[in-house]
């Protein structure tokens, strides 16, 4: 699951409320100010990958006559380029080691900040983190559809695509992820 620029927060979320309810941990300045550092933590590696994938598309379009030429399929070979530039942009293109790789730095940018204390391995700490992570993911698709289902139902039909539906999108995910205590 490729998270959205507009989803980092419900992430971020999620990480600080899972946080909040292990016994084992204390959050000295509360959970928004958690939320708001892991948050700020995802974004900047969103942006990395964002500047990844603005690169990749640079180097197709300079090379675009011989993909054509080459009949070349410009999905995988956007892949292949982006998997073949990722370490130099800090980019981990496996989701789970991603999840984990974040999840380290998250703890310990946490901790050095003093928004989070406790007392047992850190790897304890890191599986709540990673775990958050992944229950999102498993979470998304299946919230994702409920989302465009009910979309779907309305009476009134809104357009794919406009700010309507783009706002009206949100406000049921969010619903969606409230019911669920992921956010």
């Amino acid at each position: 699951m490729r998270l959205k620029p507009q989803q980092t927060g419900y992430v971020a979320g999620k990480i600080a409320i899972d946080l909040a309810n292990a016994p084992f941990v204390k959050l000295p300045r509360g959970k928004d100010a958690v939320a708001s550092k892991v948050k700020e933590l995802i974004d900047a590696n969103l942006h990395a990958e964002r500047e990844l994938d603005a690169r990749v598309k640079e180097i197709i379009d300079e090379n675009y006559d011989d993909i054509e030429f080459q009949h070349a399929d410009e999905r995988q070979l956007f892949f292949m380029i982006k998997k073949r530039l990722a370490p130099e942009y800090g980019v981990i293109m496996n989701y789970d080691d991603r999840y984990n790789d974040l999840s380290h730095t998250i703890l310990d940018e946490l901790y050095e900040n003093y928004l989070l204390d406790f007392d047992v391995n850190e790897n304890q700490v890191r599986n709540v983190i990673f775990k958050a992570f992944k229950s999102f993911a498993q979470a998304y698709e299946e919230i994702d559809n409920i989302v465009y289902g009910k979309i779907r139902k309305m009476q009134k039909e809104v357009i794919p695509g406009s700010q309507e539906y783009e706002l009206l999108y949100e406000r049921l995910y969010e619903e969606e992820l409230k019911r669920r205590g992921m956010y």
